[in-house]
């Protein structure tokens, strides 16, 4: 198993951080994985997207013009990573902000309403564990106990407190996916 997958929307969305903790989870489970973040000069607000690839094979590079999925969270992203999937993949998108919804139709299109539903759970900061989740429903990359080990690994021992809502997101985000 191989996915090579690109997350992309603006600064603040947790799309940096979605990546890590996916790469993180695939660590903890012993496969090989790659990270790699672009984002434009500004940290909030700019454009931000992360390659992450995730494989039970030795990677030979992290570079890539194809993708197997795409996670988009907002237009520009769609405009940009939807001709990029690959036949067959996967592309993902929060509906939030989205004007012209994908049009391909030799991939797999999911939505994800992860705006409505953190607002719902009045918390906007797990927006991007619901899109993790829904990634994770259609395509298990990892397991939910990797993603647990990787939460324990990268938040700071003082927010473990949130882990369980952060799980609670995950599990949401799977119930809310939507095939277009």
């Amino acid at each position: 198993m191989k996915k090579e997958i690109i997350i992309s929307g603006f600064g603040g969305q947790g799309v940096l951080s979605m990546g890590k903790i996916l790469a993180y989870s695939g660590l903890m489970e012993g496969k090989e994985v790659t990270w790699m973040p672009a984002y434009g000069p500004e940290q909030r607000g700019g454009t931000a997207n992360v390659t992450v690839i995730v494989s039970d094979e030795r990677i030979s590079s992290p570079i890539l013009s194809r993708y197997d999925i795409a996670i988009v969270l907002n237009q520009p992203s769609l405009d940009k990573f939807e001709p990029k999937v690959k036949p067959g993949g996967i592309l993902i998108y929060d509906s939030y902000g989205i004007i012209n919804p994908p049009k391909r139709d030799d991939i797999e299109v999911y939505s994800i309403r992860a705006m409505d539903k953190a607002a719902e759970m009045k918390n906007s900061k797990i927006f991007n564990m619901i899109v993790l989740g829904g990634l994770l429903h259609v395509c298990p990359v990892v397991t939910s106990e990797g993603l647990e080990k990787a939460l324990r690994k990268t938040l700071p021992e003082r927010h473990h407190d949130l882990i369980p809502l952060n799980m609670e997101a995950i599990r949401t985000g799977g119930e809310i996916m939507e095939k277009q």
